[in-house]
């Protein structure tokens, strides 16, 4: 198989036509000889922050030894950043040979799988044939019935921050979506949580009991700052002083903060995971589109913010490192959004908007975008790719003026390499 062969094998089917349940996803599996089996699972589950805690725990178990293989999406550019091994993306041939065995599987279905179910399959095909250590494993959606959840009891069962989003397939309250969030939580394992109230507190608790698993949050009342800049954050958490991280926002120190709790599982596990690793996989640690800082001069940063959730540490992070700023905006959003409330949030701090269409069958088109802002009375112009956009940008910054791309990661890998060539 080529790899335009295994492309269009992959995108095959309409994102419509995507439905919950997990009677495919293990019969595919099945079918393939149930290589998920042979691995061993950090499996993440969340809102907001699943990636960056992903990419921070996959980061330190490879600089404490392990192979590490790390699943995520979606992806910026490439559909091989979706599988990484040691923070390398998964080769073409790789690609291709994955995406063949799992289309002669898929083959004899009769309900065939959905597009995530088959990037999901091509995963644990890859990691088993490459013989990882240790999978760190990102939900696509919810958790319950996720095609991720077709894996054994994880080694810690990991759920970030949590916020009201997709609330006609997960609920409509906090509690409600973490009961969904939860059902990555299995026999024998140990969830590690993120704090949010005492309500989805009590959900975790009562779902950890009813499963013979152990239950942990993150001790937030530790975490300490003690210096940050565009080029990274310092601080303490519990025990482990003067740690290093360069991705920026509180927002990631609590992201942080869960990692390493996880880490203190994966420990008692009987993982060998020094304090050395900690600090150097924590240190080394990127994860694209997140308030990354894409050029100083002026100051370009380009973060996925693509729910009010989202848009809020955003507008923290603009608060911090930004104070008093107004930024020129270079934004795109997803018509299932809510993007009112987003821009809300963000109308205080544009200097002007400009507006791109993400390429996505979901996108709210550029113009209606920017006849909303001027609505708002916010200056706003349209323009047709992420490459105008950017000239744009820059132009009306003048040289000083921050930029800020937000609102749709389908829009952040066109922009960042937009930025990074210099078009």
């Amino acid at each position: 198989m080529e790899l335009n062969e295994a492309l269009a094998f992959i995108h095959a089917t309409d994102w419509k036509g995507s439905r919950l349940g997990l009677e495919r996803m293990r019969e595919l599996m099945h079918r393939l000889g149930n290589p998920q089996d042979s691995l061993k699972f950090i499996h993440v589950a969340g809102t907001n922050g699943k990636g960056s805690t992903s990419t921070m725990l996959a980061s330190i178990l490879t600089a404490a030894g392990y192979k590490t293989g790390l699943y995520t999406s979606p992806h910026l550019v490439r559909v091989n950043e979706r599988f990484r091994i040691n923070g390398a993306d998964i080769p073409d041939a790789a690609l291709c040979r994955a995406a063949e065995a799992v289309k002669e599987a898929a083959g004899g279905m009769s309900d065939a799988p959905t597009e995530f179910e088959i990037l999901t399959a091509m995963g644990f095909r890859h990691f088993a044939a490459e013989k990882c250590d240790a999978v760190v494993l990102e939900v696509g959606l919810g958790g319950r019935l996720d095609a991720t959840n077709v894996i054994p009891s994880p080694e810690a069962a990991v759920i970030t921050n949590i916020g009201l989003e997709h609330t006609a397939i997960l609920g409509h309250t906090l509690p409600e979506i973490a009961r969904e969030k939860a059902g990555i939580i299995k026999p024998g394992t140990t969830a590690v949580t993120y704090p949010v109230n005492a309500a989805v507190d009590a959900v975790y608790r009562e779902i950890c009991a009813e499963r013979g698993a152990v239950w942990r949050g993150a001790a937030f009342d530790t975490l300490q700052e003690r210096a940050r800049s565009l080029a990274g954050q310092r601080f303490d958490y519990k025990d482990e002083k003067g740690l290093t991280l360069h991705l920026l926002g509180e927002h990631q120190l609590r992201n942080a903060a869960l990692a390493i709790e996880t880490v203190s599982v994966l420990r008692e596990k009987g993982r060998s995971i020094p304090e050395s690793a900690l600090r150097e996989g924590l240190s080394a640690a990127r994860w694209e589109a997140r308030f990354e800082l894409l050029r100083s001069d002026p100051p370009v940063i380009a973060d996925g913010a693509h729910n009010p959730q989202c848009v809020e540490a955003l507008a923290r992070s603009l608060d911090v490192y930004l104070p008093g700023q107004k930024v020129v905006f270079l934004l795109g959003v997803l018509a299932d959004k809510d993007y009112e409330t987003m821009l809300a949030r963000l109308l205080p701090y544009g200097k002007e908007f400009i507006c791109l269409t993400p390429d996505s069958p979901r996108a709210l088109g550029a113009d209606e975008l920017c006849a909303y802002l001027r609505a708002k009375g916010a200056p706003a112009v349209s323009c047709d790719t992420a490459a105008e956009g950017v000239r744009r940008a820059l132009e009306e910054s003048g040289g000083e003026t921050p930029v800020v791309a937000c609102g749709s990661l389908y829009l952040m890998g066109e922009i960042r390499e937009a930025v990074k060539s210099g078009r």
